[in-house]
C-alpha cells in the first residue's frame, strides 16, 4: 500500500470530532455571555480605572488621540491584575509585520524586587513600548539588515487579547511596528495615518457643507472570509501544497462545482463541527463573526463578521486566518487560505465592505456617509461622498489594483467567478439611473429642483434589496458599503484599505476644492455640491460597469473605455512606482518616498521568492514522485507485453500502451528539464529584480504550465495504485 492508500484509508475511517467547547456552552449559554472574555477593552477598562483614567484613555480610542502616558502605569497594572487572574504568564506585542502575518515576541510577568525577591511585575513603559529584533522582517531596503533595532507601539483603539495554544496563556497587546528612525515596517502604521488623513479631509468637507460638530470620520469594515478545507493527511502528501498553498499538479476530476450543489448546502458534520470550534474561539477573542456557509467550489466554505472600525476590523482578520489554521489541526483538517488552490474551481477571496461613518456629539453621531437621508440636504452629501470614491477609484485605478497584487491573486483574478483584473464599479440601476439624470441635466438647475425631480423620496430609500447585486464586480456598492471583492484571501487586508482610504482622501480634497471654486459663484452650497458632483458624475463616467464582468466582451469594453487590465502581479506592482502614486502619498503624507519604494520592493521580492519556491517544488515533484510512479508503471506496460508476446498472443494492446506511455514520459522528461533550467535562470536573475520578475511571468510560468500539462495527462493515464499523490476528486470531496 502506498502512502497515498493509506491516507485514503485512514481518511475513511476518521470519525467526527466534536468540537472543544465547554459544557457550559452546550448547557445553553448565549454568545453574548462570553463574547470578548479574553479581551480588555474600553468597557472593561472602564470598570476597572479611575474615571480621570479612563476618560483620557477613552478620547485616545474614540478620537484616535495620541495616548497621555501618564495614565499609562495605571492601566498596565489594571491590565496585568486582569491577565493574571486568567492565568497569563507572559505578554507580548503583537503587531503585523509586512509579511501578510503576525508577530510576537513573548516576555513573562516573572521579575525581581529592589531585595532580589521574585515578583510579577509590567510597567507602563511595557505596555506603550517594546523593543524587538527588526533585522530580519522585510524592509525594502528602508533599514540595513544588521541594523537590528526596531520598536513595538501599543495600539490602544484595538483592545488586547488573551491567546491560548497547548495550555498556556499570553496576554497580546496590538501595536504597530516601526524603525529606529520612525520609519513604517509593518502594515498597520500605514492604514492609521491613511485612516487619520481620510478623518481630516471628511470633516472638512463636512464644514464646507454646514454639518458641524463632527469630532472624527472613521471608515468601517466587514472582511469576509474565504477558504477551503481539505484532510490534513492529504495536506502532508502534498509537497505543493505545503510549501506553496496551492497544487503544482493535478488533472481535473471529472466533477468539480459543476452541478452547482455545494453552494450553501448542508455543512458536512465533520466541518460544522471544526467552524463551530473556530467561532467560539473567535467569539471569546471579541470577533464578531455571524455568518458561515459553503462556497462554490467543492470543500469551500466563508465566514463573515459584524462590521467594526476598520483598525479594528483588520486586527480580527488576521485572528480570523490564525485561528482557522490552529483549530482546523485539531480537527485533522488543514485551511488553506491560498487564493487558488485548485485549479479550474473557485479560488477564495476576501470581500471587504467598506464605508464611512461620523463621530460627534451631536445628531451626526453614528451617521454613514454612504447611505442617503431624509433631506435633500443629507442626500446631496450622500451623492457628494459618492463621488468621492468614484473619482478615488478611477483616477488610480492602477495603484488599488497593486493594493491587490499578489502571485496567489494573480491565479484568481478573472478565473472561474472572480472578478477581473480590471477595476470597476457596479452601482445599480437606481443610482446609475439617477447619475445619468444628474449628468445629462434632467433634473433642473438648482439642488432643490434636481432633489424634487429625483424625488427625495426614493433616495433613502436605497438599500441592498432595492438592486440586483453584481458578484462579478470588483467593486461593488451594495447598500451603505462599497464591497471590494477583489482582494485576495490570503492577504492582510491593511495594505489595500490602506490605499483605498488614501485614494478617496485624495478624491475628497479635489471635491473641496472645486466646491470653494463654485461657492463663489454662487450663495447656495446645495446648488454648489449639485454642479460638482455633476462634473465629477461625468468624469468618472469610465469606471461604473453595471454588466458581467465575466464576459470577454467586458475586456474589449474596458480598453475602449481607456481602464487598464493589469493582469500579471509584476506589471501592476509597477504602478506603486508610477509619479501619480509618488504625488498622492507626498501631499497626503501616509507614506514617505523611501517607505513607498520600500512597499513595491518587498511586494516584488514576495513574488520572486513565490515563484522561485513553486517552481523548484515543481521539478522535485517532477523528478521524485512523477517520473519514478511513471517509470515503476511502464515496467508493468513493458513486462505485460513481453508476457504477451511470449504467450503468442497476436493483438498486443500493451505493447501500444507501453509505447504511447514511454512517449509521455520522454516529453515530461523534456518539459522538466526547460522548468530545470528555467528556474536555475531565475536563480542567477536575482540580484536584478524586475527583470526576473518579467522573466517569470513568461518563460518561468510558461515553463510550469507545459511540465503540468504532461504530468496531468500521465495521471490520468497511469494505473491509479502507481499515482503518487492525493487527487483532486480524493481532496476537495473526503469531508
Amino acid at each position: 500500500m502506498n502512502a497515498r492508500a493509506a491516507a485514503l484509508k485512514a481518511i475513511a475511517s476518521r470519525v467526527v470530532t466534536p468540537p472543544d467547547i465547554p459544557a457550559t456552552h452546550e448547557n445553553g449559554l448565549p454568545i453574548s455571555h462570553y463574547f470578548g472574555s479574553l479581551t480588555f477593552g474600553a468597557r472593561q477598562m472602564r470598570d476597572k480605572l479611575p474615571k480621570e483614567v479612563f476618560a483620557k484613555l477613552n478620547s485616545a480610542i474614540r478620537l484616535g488621540r495620541k495616548l497621555d502616558l501618564e495614565i499609562a502605569p495605571t492601566v498596565a497594572q489594571v491590565i496585568k491584575e486582569w491577565a493574571m487572574s486568567n492565568g497569563v504568564t507572559h505578554f507580548c506585542h503583537w503587531f503585523q509585520p509586512q509579511t501578510g502575518l503576525t508577530a510576537e515576541k513573548h516576555d513573562a510577568f516573572f521579575s525581581f524586587d529592589e531585595n532580589n525577591l521574585p515578583m510579577e511585575a509590567f510597567s507602563g513603559e511595557q505596555l506603550i513600548q517594546s523593543e524587538p529584533d527588526a533585522s530580519s522582517f522585510p524592509s525594502g531596503g528602508l533599514r540595513a539588515t544588521w541594523e537590528a533595532r526596531g520598536y513595538t507601539a501599543w495600539n490602544p483603539a484595538s483592545p488586547v487579547f488573551i491567546m491560548e495554544s497547548a495550555g498556556t496563556k499570553t496576554l497580546c497587546i496590538p501595536s504597530v511596528f516601526i524603525g529606529y528612525n520612525g520609519e513604517a515596517l509593518d502594515e498597520v502604521t500605514p492604514l492609521l495615518r491613511s485612516s487619520d488623513i481620510l478623518s481630516r479631509t471628511s470633516m472638512d468637507l463636512l464644514e464646507l457643507l454646514g454639518d458641524k460638530g463632527a469630532l472624527r470620520v472613521y471608515t468601517t469594515m466587514g472582511a469576509e472570509q474565504e477558504y477551503f478545507l481539505i484532510d490534513r493527511g492529504h495536506y502532508a502528501l502534498r509537497p505543493d501544497l505545503v510549501m506553496g498553498g496551492r497544487t503544482l499538479l493535478g488533472a481535473p476530476p471529472p466533477r468539480g462545482q459543476q452541478l452547482e450543489d455545494h453552494y450553501f448546502g448542508g455543512i458536512p458534520e465533520r466541518v460544522q463541527g471544526c467552524i463551530a470550534e473556530v467561532e467560539y474561539e473567535l467569539y471569546r477573542l471579541g470577533v464578531p463573526i455571524v455568518t458561515r456557509h459553503n462556497e462554490v467550489a467543492p470543500c469551500q466554505f466563508e465566514m463573515a463578521p459584524v462590521f467594526e472600525e476598520t483598525d479594528l476590523a483588520t486586527d480580527h482578520n488576521q485572528l480570523v486566518m490564525a485561528i482557522l489554521r490552529k483549530v482546523a489541526a485539531r480537527h485533522g483538517l488543514t485551511a488553506l487560505l491560498h487564493e487558488k488552490p485548485f485549479a479550474g474551481i473557485n479560488g477564495s477571496g476576501k470581500h471587504c465592505n467598506w464605508s464611512m461613518s461620523i463621530a460627534s456629539d451631536n445628531d451626526l453621531d453614528g451617521v454613514n456617509l454612504l447611505k442617503p437621508g431624509k433631506t435633500p440636504h443629507q442626500n446631496l452629501r450622500f451623492l457628494l461622498f459618492l463621488a468621492a470614491v468614484l473619482k478615488g477609484v478611477y483616477k488610480p485605478q492602477g495603484l488599488l489594483r497593486a493594493g491587490i497584487a499578489t502571485s496567489g491573486n494573480e491565479h484568481r483574478l478573472g478565473a472561474n467567478e472572480a472578478p477581473p483584473a480590471i477595476l470597476s464599479v457596479f452601482l445599480g440601476s437606481m443610482l446609475t439611473n439617477m447619475i445619468e439624470d444628474i449628468i445629462a441635466g434632467r433634473t433642473g438647475t438648482s439642488a432643490e429642483q434636481a432633489m424634487i425631480k429625483l424625488g427625495v423620496a426614493k433616495l433613502p430609500e436605497i438599500s441592498k434589496d432595492n438592486t440586483d447585486r453584481n458578484r462579478t464586480s470588483p467593486l461593488a456598492f451594495t447598500g451603505a458599503k462599497f464591497e471590494f471583492r477583489a482582494v485576495g484571501s490570503s492577504q492582510s487586508i491593511a495594505f489595500p484599505v490602506m490605499i483605498f482610504n488614501a485614494v478617496v482622501a485624495e478624491a475628497i480634497g479635489e471635491l473641496i476644492a472645486s466646491l470653494k471654486a463654485e461657492m463663489k459663484k454662487t450663495r447656495s452650497v446645495d446648488d454648489a455640491v449639485l454642479r460638482v458632483v455633476k462634473e465629477a458624475f461625468k468624469e468618472t463616467t469610465a469606471i461604473r460597469f453595471e454588466g458581467n464582468n465575466y464576459a470577454p466582451e467586458w475586456v474589449r469594453e474596458a480598453k475602449r473605455r481607456g481602464l487598464l487590465n493589469l493582469r500579471r502581479t509584476p506589471e501592476a506592482l509597477d504602478q506603486i512606482n508610477a509619479r501619480s502614486t509618488k504625488a498622492l502619498f507626498a501631499t497626503l503624507g501616509i507614506l514617505t518616498p523611501e517607505e513607498l519604494e520600500s512597499r513595491y520592493h518587498i511586494r516584488v521580492e514576495r513574488y520572486l521568492k513565490d515563484m522561485l519556491i513553486e517552481m523548484h517544488t515543481m521539478r522535485e515533484m517532477l523528478d521524485t514522485m512523477v517520473l519514478p510512479a511513471a517509470f515503476k508503471y511502464l515496467g508493468v506496460l513493458a513486462d505485460a507485453a513481453q508476457n504477451s508476446k511470449a504467450a503468442g498472443i497476436r493483438v498486443n494492446p500493451a505493447t501500444v500502451a507501453a509505447t504511447a506511455f514511454a512517449r509521455q514520459i520522454t516529453e515530461l522528461q523534456r518539459r522538466a528539464a526547460a522548468l530545470r533550467a528555467a528556474a536555475g535562470k531565475a536563480d542567477t536573475m536575482h540580484h536584478t529584480p524586475s527583470k526576473c520578475a518579467q522573466f517569470l511571468t513568461s518563460t518561468g510560468a510558461d515553463s510550469m504550465a507545459a511540465a503540468r500539462e504532461v504530468s496531468d495527462a500521465i495521471e490520468l493515464t497511469m494505473g491509479d495504485e502507481y499515482w503518487p499523490l492525493p487527487r483532486y476528486r480524493e481532496m476537495v470531496f473526503p469531508v
